[in-house]
């Protein structure tokens, strides 16, 4: 999918444009978690063209200097992964020395850039427009972000350029698509070239050195998959307010792609912050889940800390309690052959259909055991079930009041839905709806 970068100083409006995009007819599709509590990704679908923008907010130096290194080295960034490049300057104040450096930074790539001066309410305020020429750029496109002046032939020239969608790989292909995700320097690179038994992809010990996903189709006992490498997702280090969140994206798409993603974590480094929004963002899109503590070897000679170890991992990712969770060492080889037949396994759950007889004997005997509770004095009544489609297994349950049932019950039906199927190790997802008019997703 095409990625957008939007660039500027501070302050000049990238993340109103930002919002502004994404929300123009219900252009938001869903937001991207970000590695930190902002939430400036989202991928987009304007006028029928899907793309993913990204605020880059913190990308320039927050004093009006000229750029420093630390910002040259993220503007590169946003240059090399990017597809294109937004950037946005303020008509209100009027043309900046680091809005000179910026262009010139930017007129270096083969990227298409797009340049647009902000805060420009109406035609009566082209005048503010007339010293950013001095950018001797081809076109200038006034807008304003706050009120949405421009926006519609700002996008309409930008999705001109985008390129067509790619066709989307059939789920119908018998390969499993496998993608190792986890922070920088857990040990990902090192894990592929354990599994695929061939220095496929580049390891090294400074962190950052995957820049992009690498697919590696494989076989292994008569079923093929493709292993997906991907770059660090990055964390806040102490000396940058924000993260590098262009290098992040590409790992994000890969779990989009993926069947089954397998986390890695330190164990010397322990469970830490990202490791849970890495696993955020693999429960929300539904996927499937591996979970590999690496370095083990650091921690296993202490029977009582490996213990402790393993009860706080497993109370932390206690939002993904179908995922194994796997002890190896990527380095030495030691437990790497569980990883693939441990995929194999979660795969045949998250891939598992259920006859609709067997669906609805689960749901009987179920509500068997636990009478559905009363709403506002009413019975909640359930009257059939059918399983719909799979990656995951999803359920529609049809009942008569399907806004009323509570996320406990929800939860109860989830984990009897489970015992009855047996699906222990694998996302399941239950959509309650109405039998004539009206539903209700849950």
């Amino acid at each position: 999918m095409t990625l957008i970068a939007i660039v500027g100083r501070p302050n000049v409006g990238k993340s109103t444009l930002f919002n502004r995009i994404r929300r123009k007819r219900q252009a938001l599709v869903d937001d991207l978690p970000g590695v930190t509590r902002d939430r400036n990704y989202a991928q987009v679908n304007w006028e029928g063209k899907p793309f993913t923008i990204i605020d880059t907010a913190g990308f320039v130096s927050q004093e009006f200097k000229d750029l420093d290194e630390q910002t040259r080295e993220q503007i590169h960034l946003a240059v090399n992964e990017a597809d294109l490049i937004l950037f946005v300057a303020d008509g209100k104040t009027g043309l900046h020395p680091e809005d000179k450096a910026l262009v010139d930074l930017l007129r270096r790539t083969s990227k298409p850039v797009y340049y647009a001066v902000n805060k420009i309410d109406g035609p009566e305020q082209s005048q503010n427009m007339a010293e950013f020429y001095e950018l001797g750029l081809d076109r200038l496109h006034p807008i304003s972000s706050a009120h949405g002046f421009g926006i519609g032939e700002l996008m309409s020239e930008l999705l001109g350029s985008l390129p067509e969608v790619e066709t989307v790989q059939s789920e119908q292909s018998d390969e499993i698509r496998v993608t190792i995700v986890g922070r920088p320097n857990v040990g990902k690179s090192t894990l592929t070239n354990q599994i695929l038994g061939a220095p496929r992809v580049i390891v090294d010990s400074v962190p950052g050195t995957t820049r992009d996903a690498i697919d590696s189709p494989f076989e292994k006992d008569g079923q093929r998959y493709v292993l997906i490498d991907t770059a660090g997702i990055r964390r806040k280090g102490r000396t940058r307010e924000k993260l590098e969140k262009i290098s992040v994206l590409k790992a994000l798409q890969s779990i989009d792609r993926c069947h089954v993603a397998v986390l890695m974590v330190d164990a010397g480094e322990g469970i830490t912050d990202q490791d849970l929004h890495v696993a955020g963002y693999v429960q929300e899109r539904s996927r499937a889940c591996v979970i590999g503590i690496n370095k083990w070897d650091a921690i296993d000679k202490d029977s009582r800390r490996t213990k402790l170890f393993m009860e706080g991992a497993r109370e932390r990712f206690k939002f993904l309690p179908f995922a194994p969770i796997l002890t190896l060492s990527a380095l030495t080889g030691k437990r790497v052959a569980r990883v693939i037949p441990t995929v194999y396994e979660v795969f045949q759950q998250y891939n598992e259909r259920i006859t609709t007889g067997q669906v609805n004997r689960a749901l009987e005997q179920a509500l068997q055991r636990h009478e559905p509770p009363l709403v506002a004095g009413r019975q909640l009544k359930f009257f059939y079930a059918t399983q719909t489609s799979v990656r995951p297994p999803t359920f529609v349950l049809f009942c008569n009041r399907p806004e009323s049932i509570h996320f406990s019950y929800e939860r109860y039906l989830t984990n009897q839905f489970r015992d009855a199927f047996g699906l222990t190790k694998t996302p399941i997802r239950l959509i309650f709806r109405g039998r004539q008019r009206g539903e209700q997703h849950r």
